[in-house]
């Protein structure tokens, strides 16, 4: 993937297994986009809203956490002008029919049950890079 290619990316989670898993499966898929972190949805809004990192092109959302869950933190997102474009994909372990339309009633582009092997996780990450290197953006 050339430098022009590489999409930013940020993963909004609080579990530090589960962001060592989405690292370790960049790695092993030779992901090589930029990859930033926030362990809540305040610590990813205030990122966002204040420029602390370069706009991402996807974010990729756990929705139980503390602070600010998941649902919420997209709420905000999908309200906010400069970010409501942003392409976002919830990972989690929750499976409820609740938080699922409600996800896609926020325009989620997927809902992703979080796999419960690695190997599996590491072809979610895979399916995931194939889908963003497929689609085509505006200029940010």
């Amino acid at each position: 993937m050339t430098e022009e290619n590489l999409i930013n990316i940020l993963l909004v989670e609080d579990d530090e297994v589960d962001i060592m898993n989405v690292q370790r499966a960049f790695r092993k898929n030779n992901i090589n986009n930029p990859l930033f972190i926030a362990r809540n949805g305040l610590e990813a809004l205030e990122m966002l809203q204040a420029d602390k990192i370069p706009k991402p092109h996807v974010i990729i959302l756990d929705i139980n956490m503390p602070k600010m869950n998941g649902l919420e933190f997209l709420q905000e997102v999908r309200s906010d002008e400069k970010l409501k474009r942003i392409s976002v994909f919830v990972m989690t372990t929750s499976n409820e029919d609740s938080d699922k339309i409600n996800a896609y009633n926020l325009n989620v582009a997927g809902y992703i049950l979080k796999p419960l092997s690695f190997e599996k996780f590491i072809q979610s990450m895979s399916t995931l890079n194939s889908y963003w290197k497929l689609c085509e953006r505006p200029s940010m």
